[in-house]
C-alpha cells in the first residue's frame, strides 16, 4: 500500500500543469461552494439572532391564550412557582419579564399608534444590549420617570431628548391608561419595523400606566445551548400547568421569519445543485482529458507487466491526492475570506436594503464560519471528484493495449 501511495503521489508531478489544472477545478469548486453557503448560513443566524434578542427570546412563557388574543387582560401574575421552574431548569440562562400593550403616543399635533413595552431596565439590557443601540440620550433606570423611543417614532412625531410624550390607551380590564413621559433616549434597531413601533418604559412605570400591578404579559428566554431548544420547551410544558401556562419556541412565534428563512434556503440549496452539477461536468472534463492523454502511458505500463487492477488503483490514490489538494487549497482560501466577511458583512444597499428593511431584516450578509459547512461542502465535492474519476477507472479496465500505443 505505501508503494502504490508514493508512486501516485510521484505520478502527480511528472506532469505538473496537467495536475494543477484538475487540481484547481476541485478548489474553485470547493471555494464557490463554501462562500456561498456559508454567506446564505450567516446571513440566517443574523435573522434569528436579531429576532431572539430583539424580539421573543428562544422560548416565550404566556398565559394561556395570550399568542391567538394578545390582550393585556391574558396577563399573568410570575409567582414563586414559575421562577422556581425556570430556576430549576439547567438550559435557561435569562428570564426577562415584560408587559406589553398598544397605545397612542402623541406629541404637539402629531399622533401615532405604538407598542409599549415595559422592561427591567438591567433585564433586558443583558438579553438585546439595547444601552449600545441609544443614539440620543441615555439608557433607562429604574428610578427615573422617562421612556424610550424608536428612531422612527422620535422622527415622525418630532420628538426630541427632554421632550414630553402622551400616552393614551387602555389599561387592565378596560380602565383608561393615561399619563405622561420625557424621553430619555432614542434607539435604532436592525429591524426597521421596531423603530417605527416600539416604546419602553420601565417595568414599574408601564405597571402603573395599565393599572396591572404585579402582572406580566410574557417572560422570554435565553438559553445556555440554543440547540437543546426544543427539548426545554417539553421540560417546561410538563413542568407548567397547560391549563394555565402555553410555552412556544422563537419558531411558532416568529411564522413569517421562519418561512422566509426556509423559503429562501430551498432556493439556496436549488441554486448549490446547479452550483454542483457544474463544478461536476469541469471535474470530469479535466479528468476526462487528463485520462486521454495519458493512454500511451497506461499502455506501455501494462505491457511491461502492470496488471490492469494495479493502474486502477494507482489512477484511485491519484485522485483521492488531487481531490485533497483542491479541497485543502479551496478550505485555506476561504477561511480568511469568510472571516473577514464574518467580522466585516457584507452591507446591503439600495432596492434590495430597502427591501430587508421592509421584512424587518438588517441589510446585511455575515459569513458564517459553522465548521459543517466546510466539512459538508468539502465531502460533496470530493464525492463529485471520486464519481468523475470512474470514467478513467473503467478505461483502464477495457482499452485496448496496441491502439492506445499507435498513437
Amino acid at each position: 500500500m505505501r508503494q502504490y501511495l508514493k508512486l501516485s503521489w510521484r505520478n502527480l508531478w511528472r506532469n505538473k500543469r496537467r495536475t494543477l489544472i484538475t487540481v484547481a477545478s476541485v478548489f474553485l469548486a470547493v471555494l464557490l461552494a463554501v462562500c456561498m453557503r456559508s454567506l446564505q448560513k450567516g446571513t440566517y443566524a443574523n435573522m434569528t439572532s436579531n429576532a431572539v434578542r430583539f424580539s421573543t427570546g428562544y422560548i416565550q412563557i404566556h398565559a394561556k391564550g395570550y399568542q391567538d388574543n394578545r390582550s393585556i387582560n391574558n396577563s399573568f401574575e410570575k409567582g414563586e412557582m414559575l421562577d422556581s421552574v425556570l430556576t430549576a431548569n439547567s438550559n435557561v440562562s435569562l428570564s426577562v419579564p415584560r408587559l406589553e400593550s398598544f397605545v397612542l403616543a402623541s406629541s404637539g399635533n402629531h399622533t401615532k399608534g405604538v407598542q409599549v413595552t415595559g422592561i427591567i431596565p438591567e433585564l433586558e439590557n443583558k438579553m438585546n444590549n439595547i444601552s449600545g443601540r441609544v443614539t440620543d440620550g441615555h439608557y433607562l433606570t429604574d428610578g427615573y420617570d422617562g421612556l424610550l423611543v424608536g428612531d422612527g417614532i422620535a422622527n415622525y412625531l418630532g420628538l426630541r431628548v427632554g421632550d414630553t410624550m402622551v400616552l393614551l390607551g387602555q389599561g387592565y380590564h378596560g380602565i383608561t391608561a393615561a399619563a405622561q413621559f420625557p424621553v430619555t433616549g432614542i434607539f435604532h434597531f436592525p429591524d426597521g419595523r421596531m423603530n417605527n413601533a416600539l416604546v419602553y418604559l420601565s417595568l414599574h412605570n408601564a405597571r402603573n400606566l395599565f393599572a396591572a400591578p404585579d402582572l406580566t404579559t410574557s417572560m422570554s428566554l435565553l438559553l445556555h445551548d440554543p440547540a437543546r431548544q426544543q427539548a426545554t420547551v417539553e421540560q417546561l410544558r410538563q413542568a407548567l400547568d397547560s391549563n394555565q401556562w402555553e410555552v412556544l419556541n422563537w419558531q411558532t412565534l416568529n411564522k413569517e421569519l421562519t418561512q422566509e428563512i426556509a423559503g429562501d434556503n430551498a432556493g439556496g440549496i436549488i441554486m448549490l445543485f446547479i452550483l454542483y452539477v457544474v463544478i461536476a461536468f469541469g471535474v470530469f472534463g479535466t479528468m476526462l482529458m487528463m485520462t486521454m492523454e495519458r493512454s500511451k502511458e497506461f499502455a506501455v505500463m501494462i505491457a511491461i507487466g502492470m496488471r490492469r487492477s494495479q493502474l486502477a488503483i494507482l489512477l484511485f490514490f491519484e485522485t483521492v491526492f488531487i481531490g485533497l489538494l483542491g479541497i485543502s487549497s479551496g478550505v485555506a482560501v476561504a477561511l480568511p475570506v469568510l472571516l473577514y466577511f464574518k467580522i466585516n458583512p457584507v452591507k446591503i444597499t439600495g432596492t434590495a436594503a430597502e427591501m430587508f428593511i421592509q421584512f424587518g431584516l438588517e441589510p446585511i450578509m455575515p459569513a458564517s464560519l459553522d465548521p459543517y459547512i466546510f466539512v459538508n461542502q468539502g465531502i460533496t465535492v470530493f464525492l463529485i471528484s471520486f464519481a468523475a474519476s470512474i470514467y478513467p477507472l473503467m478505461y483502464i479496465g477495457r482499452f485496448k493495449i496496441l491502439g492506445a500505443l499507435k498513437k
